[in-house]
């Protein structure tokens, strides 16, 4: 194999997700992550010569990434929140757009202590991440797959947080009552595949992505179901597809006609997240 130093093993990696029309974004991602590194490291060893290992792993997780292949799948981790988060193909890969549902459950409650669920936890992305940011709070994850829950405990341990994780469908493993709940679950239709990444669709989990009844299945089965699990005056955050804000008022109105109902723009100005407070 043709020795290359880190600056020269960039470049052409540069050049070969160019052939596929993918991102240079994805290039540093791959190789700072394979690294452990900052970006001020790479730039440090830019003049460095690469071992053969970790050329011949940097060219490969490369290749891999222009057929698909998810970069956050290759390096087995994903930042989230300022912090890497272990994510396998049994768990959706956090996203920058969550991080805004979290960042809205911590400004509400600035100075409370709370008891905290999130529901359908993936990776554990969102009740870890509470946690980690208000140590005080308590915090149960859930997860209907077991394998999935697993990469979450790991995370908890990697994050060396104090939580309880419990297995089973939507509320059922909770035995008890909580000021805040949180959930980020499927909500693509199976009609809104066509406008899906090919990467998504061909290796994160279908589980994790598609609901019944045009996306809302979950979310009327939230609406349908949370009450027993909440404290008085408790509240429900949610995220959810940019185009299903009508629907989701319309369905909480519709099973919680005095409950106080809120939309939340993302950063890109689209409704992508709701808050119920119950009355």
């Amino acid at each position: 194999m043709t020795k290359m130093t880190f600056f020269q093993a960039q470049q052409w990696a540069f050049s070969y997700v160019d052939e596929y029309q993918k991102d240079h974004e994805a290039v540093d991602l791959l190789l700072l992550g394979q690294m452990n590194w900052s970006l001020t490291d790479l730039l440090m060893n830019y003049q460095t010569e690469m071992t053969t290992s970790e050329l011949s792993l940097f060219q490969e997780n490369i290749k891999k990434y222009c057929q698909d292949y998810p970069a956050q799948y290759l390096l087995k981790k994903a930042s989230f929140f300022g912090r890497d988060f272990l994510t396998n193909e049994a768990t959706l890969i956090p996203r920058y757009e969550t991080e805004e549902l979290v960042e809205w459950i911590l400004d509400d409650h600035a100075g409370e202590v709370l008891k905290v669920a999130d529901i359908g936890t993936g990776t554990g992305a969102i009740g870890l991440t509470l946690k980690c940011e208000r140590p005080g709070w308590q915090v149960t994850i859930t997860d209907i797959a077991s394998e999935t829950m697993a990469v979450a405990q790991a995370n908890a341990q990697q994050l060396a947080i104090d939580i309880t994780s419990v297995v089973g469908d939507l509320f059922t493993p909770l035995k008890d009552k909580y000021d805040v709940i949180v959930s980020n679950p499927p909500y693509i239709s199976e009609e809104e595949k066509c406008y899906m990444d090919q990467s998504t669709l061909q290796y994160e989990p279908e589980r994790a992505l598609f609901a019944k009844e045009d996306g809302l299945y979950f979310y009327r089965r939230i609406a349908q179901e949370i009450k027993p699990y909440l404290n008085p005056q408790g509240e429900l955050y949610l995220e959810f597809g940019f185009q299903q804000g009508p629907a989701l008022i319309a369905l909480f109105e519709k099973y919680h006609p005095t409950a106080q109902i809120t939309l939340k723009k993302d950063i890109n100005g689209h409704d992508r997240m709701l808050k119920v407070k119950f009355m």
